[in-house]
């Protein structure tokens, strides 16, 4: 398996891909692989990528720790998928404010009918105004629609229940008990640059971005919050961590952090009746990047930066691919998808066909 990951990678990295990437591979009894590659540019005097160089994980985000923290309150009894989101969010406002639950934000089914990458030159209120006000073009839960402002809304529930800002709120309930050391929303206050692999040398900002926040609306939100579908720092040895405890039914080292239902609700269709396939909280049976070898119960998530974790329990593996593929520009949109999503096909093919 190590030769074969070596052997993809190097291509990949010739390719111009990306110029560096960290693979991560966990098994259920604790075993696990880090594999570094390449550097932090394409510049051969750049530092080389280890196996801790943190990385902008982008939406990853939405998955880790967003939605698992909306799970471990729904595993509490703090939060039900029945709940309306004006429960907690009065100032949502669109024609169907009555007819939006917590699965609707669970399962990305609000059909929001813009990108908030559009966005990026409004102010922090405006950003919030339009994803609290805007009217959806179907019914909730008629349509899967992708979309970033699902999970910002889903965060700001989560900061309501509990009282403090999903940063705290993550450090709180997964990243300091987990040891997850190297994980963090604000990364630039507790590691230096030289830790951290920059993600696109950014017109909009006029500078390189490396170790702030590379999706725009992120940024944009920032003065104001930090959100829940972009904006986390983490390395490849810290997120096995995370998804030893997912195959673990959600314990780990003694502490449960989720309870094996919860767990099961992740790697079980909550879309099949609008034929779609989506867990909750998580992507779900997705061969485009997952692989050949991916199952009904194989659960993930991708990041823009060229970024992916997948998991199935039923395998007992969990695969990490961390990169900068959006350095030193991010490419036409679908090039990129098509470029980075073949790396990780390929290479979860290449771990999962072990299991």
């Amino acid at each position: 398996m190590e030769e074969k990951i070596r052997e993809r990678i190097s291509r990949a990295i010739e390719e111009r891909v990306f110029p560096g990437c960290a693979i991560g591979v966990v098994r259920k009894n604790d075993e696990r692989l880090v594999l570094p590659f390449g550097r932090f540019t394409y510049d051969g005097g750049s530092p080389e990528v280890e196996a801790n160089t943190i990385h902008d994980v982008a939406s990853i985000t939405k998955a880790i720790p967003t939605s698992s923290l909306a799970l471990k309150l729904i595993d509490e009894g703090k939060l039900k998928l029945d709940d309306k989101l004006i429960d907690f969010l009065p100032e949502f406002r669109n024609s169907d404010r009555d007819r939006v639950f917590i699965k609707h934000l669970l399962t990305q089914t609000l059909d929001y009918d813009f990108r908030l990458f559009d966005k990026k030159d409004k102010t922090p209120d405006e950003i919030l105004e339009i994803i609290l006000t805007t009217n959806f073009r179907t019914s909730p839960g008629e349509k899967f629609e992708y979309r970033d402002a699902n999970s910002i809304l889903l965060g700001l529930v989560i900061e309501r229940v509990l009282g403090d800002t999903l940063d705290n709120l993550s450090d709180k309930y997964f990243f300091e008990p987990l040891k997850m050391t190297n994980t963090a929303f604000h990364p630039l206050k507790k590691f230096s640059k030289s830790e951290i692999a920059p993600t696109e040398n950014d017109e909009w900002r006029g500078r390189v971005i490396q170790g702030e926040v590379h999706d725009e609306s992120a940024f944009a939100l920032r003065p104001k919050m930090v959100v829940g579908e972009a904006g986390l720092f983490s390395t490849a040895p810290d997120l096995l961590i995370f998804l030893e405890m997912l195959l673990n039914n959600g314990t780990l080292n003694g502490h449960k952090y989720l309870s094996a239902e919860v767990i099961k609700l992740i790697h079980t269709n909550q879309l099949e009746g609008i034929g779609e396939c989506h867990g909750l909280g998580w992507e779900l049976h997705q061969p485009r990047y997952m692989g050949q070898y991916s199952t009904a119960e194989t659960f993930g998530k991708t990041g823009f930066t060229g970024c992916v974790v997948v998991c199935d329990i039923g395998k007992e593996i969990g695969l990490v691919m961390l990169s900068n593929a959006t350095y030193p520009k991010r490419k036409p949109l679908q090039e990129h998808i098509r470029l980075i999503n073949a790396v990780r096909r390929d290479i979860a093919d290449i771990v999962f066909a072990t299991a």
